[in-house]
């Protein structure tokens, strides 16, 4: 079972992208972020066409997310239950037996900003949701823009980024403690080395110059743990005309139990 994600940067620009990837790639899942459509204008057909199921929790010009899937998808929720955010950046669902979780994680701003105490107080709320979702459901997968690096290795230039967004400490202790109600990077699980970044910036091409972020994860439970095969990141779409400025990631799990 092959699970992907890749935060988009608009679907309304980026639909012919996915269409193009899912057939040359055929996830069997996708978590889609930064959707930036109200559910009407959502494309469900023009993605039934290409193969895939949708759930989706959209809103005009920000934020957005959206679960693909080749099978039926059920059990959507919305968001977290008592916590009352206008900001469209999680949705949860069922495909298959695993539980999917997409989330488009607070950017912040800057640190010391109001938006930065927002991103970490959202982040303990999330946390304590995956909390219980685990133990609902322990095939969990957790995938998204985490719109955190998780440490050193995951960014181009960690003296230039030292303590600024993205890189902070209170951050990668949020994304830590996220991790301890169990699960794993699945990444990691793989590669240990640095230079692999799912992000580049749209300015001083960064791409051509690999002065990137990873920032998007796939999180598994350990109940998935010993099924991970392989988790990479596609880096051919972010090279497309017009390409967001994230790419693919993926990660590739057996079916046994």
């Amino acid at each position: 079972m092959k699970f992907a994600s890749w935060n988009v940067n608009s679907l309304n620009v980026r639909l012919p992208h996915v269409e193009r990837w899912c057939a040359q790639v055929q996830p069997d899942v996708l978590a889609l972020q930064e959707t930036k459509l109200e559910d009407t204008k959502f494309p469900a057909a023009a993605l039934e066409a290409a193969g895939y199921h949708a759930a989706f929790s959209g809103q005009k010009t920000y934020n957005g997310v959206a679960i693909l899937a080749r099978t039926p998808i059920t059990d959507v929720e919305h968001g977290i239950a008592g916590f009352d955010d206008p900001q469209r950046r999680i949705l949860s669902a069922t495909v298959g037996d695993v539980r999917v979780v997409n989330l488009y994680v607070v950017n912040g701003q800057s640190v010391g900003s109001e938006k930065y105490a927002y991103k970490l107080d959202w982040l303990a709320k999330v946390t304590a949701f995956l909390g219980e979702e685990i133990r609902r459901h322990p095939r969990l997968v957790v995938m998204g823009d985490f719109n955190i690096a998780p440490d050193d290795r995951d960014v181009h230039d960690p003296v230039a980024w030292r303590e600024q967004i993205l890189c902070s400490t209170p951050e990668r202790e949020a994304l830590q403690r996220m991790q301890d109600v169990g699960l794993a990077d699945s990444f990691r699980l793989f590669a240990s080395d640095s230079g692999h970044y799912s992000w580049w910036d749209y300015r001083q091409a960064a791409f051509r110059r690999n002065l990137g972020l990873r920032i998007d994860l796939i999180l598994i439970s350990d109940a998935l743990r010993a099924h991970a095969r392989v988790a990479t990141i596609d880096r051919e779409p972010r090279s497309w005309e017009r390409a967001s400025d994230h790419t693919p990631v993926l990660l590739e799990i057996d079916d046994g139990r």
